[in-house]
């Protein structure tokens, strides 16, 4: 029988597009769940999966790749979208995608599909990975592009004919749309698509309000060695056990709140609230430690491409030969970086309270005030006359 491997998540939607597979392609579905640390019900997936006659559900746990060989790359490269984003959800998807088609070339699935809808991102990201790693031998099954329901009453009164569980959450109204790993959280949606409208407090979930943070100051002590956080006031743990602790950390100071209209790659305008509290302290005590262990030449390269790195990643480009490439920008002389950062963590704000570094990029004698011996002014007269000159030329 022919074999079709889906990302499964067990909730209603994806047990909806499981049974959709099966009635319009006639074969046997493996559902596939990737553990990154999203909120889940494994014995829930199971059942939910078996009810629907599936034999094979496989439930990876990746949250420590996820976070080593994705998330830190991409923090090293300080990559925000548009400014803002830290691309929570658009890292995700390339590892999910690659590891779908691993599980399809061991079981000799002729398919994979996916749960994104037509109007995301995510349906590009995901089939970009299929692409690289299918080599176009594998079929890609998008749902939402094929099938007849337009709605979601299409959806509800599908689900009840075919005896799948409808959620007393997903009757009614449209829900919110949520997406959450290891590294963020994401809700989308409902009053959230009308940009007048202020986010409700209730849809957070992995940050309190400023107002509810504690009124005392938080200090944490990040190391890093050769561009990686290696260690957490002074215990060396795993990259996903480094994450978790600074998410809880984060995210009982109120840090790591977004609320932003994002450009969609397909040129469709959306709004998000998200939720990245781990990520965004990463993110500031990165840029600390580069800044008193790399060069200027080194610094400025890395500025030049962390838009376009970033850009790469949203629009679903984490395998291609251009990302691959700026990695390497990124990564050069990665080996410097390396020291202790302290921050202060008070409602919202991260802090840098100390660098601690002994690498040579950063001179005590060049930057004090009380020594200039050593520092030739007729030099920089020089250097500023020549650059006089150059406001002239265009």
């Amino acid at each position: 029988m022919k074999k079709i491997v889906l990302a499964y998540s067990g909730g209603l939607d994806t047990s909806i597009i499981l049974k959709w597979l099966q009635e319009n392609y006639k074969a046997e579905i493996i559902a596939y769940t990737a553990d990154i640390g999203q909120a889940m019900n494994k014995k829930k997936i199971i059942k939910n999966a078996k009810n629907l006659g599936v034999k094979k559900i496989i439930i990876e746990n990746l949250k420590n790749t996820f976070v080593k060989d994705y998330v830190f790359p991409m923090m090293r490269a300080h990559a925000v979208y548009e400014g803002t984003y830290l691309l929570g959800t658009s890292i995700a998807r390339p590892l999910i995608a690659k590891r779908q088609i691993a599980i399809a070339k061991k079981f000799k699935a002729f398919a994979v599909s996916h749960g994104a809808t037509g109007k995301g991102n995510d349906q590009v990201r995901f089939e970009l990975g299929y692409a690289f790693f299918g080599k176009n031998k594998i079929k890609i099954i998008a749902p939402w592009r094929e099938w007849k329901l337009q709605s979601r009453t299409d959806l509800i009164n599908y689900a009840k004919k075919n005896n799948i569980p409808i959620p007393s959450d997903k009757k009614g109204a449209p829900p919110f749309s949520i997406d959450d790993n290891i590294f963020h959280t994401s809700t989308e949606g409902k009053v959230l698509e009308n940009p007048k409208n202020f986010a409700p407090e209730f849809i957070f979930q992995r940050t309190v309000s400023p107002q509810k943070a504690p009124n005392k100051k938080t200090k944490v002590k990040i190391s890093f060695r050769n561009g990686d956080p290696i260690s957490v006031n002074g215990k060396k743990l795993k990259p996903e056990k480094i994450l978790e602790k600074l998410n809880f950390l984060g995210g009982k100071n109120a840090i790591g709140r977004v609320d932003l209209v994002e450009n969609r790659f397909i040129g469709i305008k959306s709004r998000g609230v998200y939720e990245t509290p781990g990520g965004t302290i990463l993110y500031i005590a990165h840029r600390a430690i580069e800044s008193v262990t790399l060069d200027k030449e080194t610094a400025h390269a890395k500025e030049r491409v962390m838009s376009k790195y970033a850009e790469l990643v949203y629009n679903g480009y984490w395998f291609s030969k251009k990302r691959m490439k700026l990695q390497k920008i990124v990564d050069k002389k990665r080996n410097q970086v390396s020291g202790d950062i302290i921050l202060s963590l008070y409602k919202g704000n991260v802090s840098i309270l100390s660098r601690r570094t002994k690498n040579k990029a950063y001179s005590m004698k060049k930057v004090s005030f009380e020594e200039n011996k050593s520092f030739n002014k007729s030099k920089v007269e020089k250097f500023i006359k020549y650059h006089s000159k150059q406001l002239y030329k265009s």
